[in-house]
């Protein structure tokens, strides 16, 4: 028991609370660098949406 009390006294708890962070902040990292290759941009306008075909303007009847 001795030991243990020991091994407790030489971990500072600032340290002990940075073990918490450190697999949370790895696991975001990786989020992070999978998001960056997100290309699913498959036209060739910038994003831009073409329409298929020509929308007519929905008739609204001016009393209502």
């Amino acid at each position: 028991m001795s030991d243990l009390y020991q091994v407790t006294e030489t971990i500072s708890v600032f340290k002990a609370v940075l073990w918490i962070f450190y697999p949370m902040a790895a696991l975001v990292l990786i989020e992070l660098l999978l998001r960056t290759n997100d290309d699913d941009d498959d036209d060739f306008q910038g994003g831009k949406g073409i329409r298929v075909a020509q929308m007519q303007p929905a008739y609204a009847p001016s009393g209502a």
